[in-house]
């Protein structure tokens, strides 16, 4: 699979639908919160301007980048720092109850 240049605001979307997929199976945390996150990401994920480029033309491109993000969050649970770790609940920290 070729390695695509990903918008470093598209690889954060996608971390942290990541990260909301897994607190809302988790079932420890506001389950409403947790599902309009996931919608409003899943929204960001869809319609970003990436898609419409060359490079992100193809499905494969969309296979690529939740695959590269799941490699970098696995490389960050064996050790490495995460990168945006935030002290509050992520549905709070980008305002989804508006």
């Amino acid at each position: 699979m070729a390695h695509t240049a990903f918008p470093s605001d598209l690889v954060e979307a996608q971390r942290d639908w990541n990260r909301t997929y897994a607190e809302l199976a988790d079932g420890q945390v506001p389950y409403t919160a947790l599902r309009r996150r996931l919608l409003w990401l899943s929204c960001c994920l869809a319609v970003h301007p990436f898609w419409g480029t060359e490079l992100g033309r193809s499905p494969a491109a969309r296979v690529e980048l939740r695959e590269r993000v799941r490699s970098q969050e696995e490389g960050e649970s064996h050790g490495r720092s995460p990168h945006g770790a935030a002290g509050e609940h992520p549905a709070v920290h980008h305002g989804v109850d508006r």
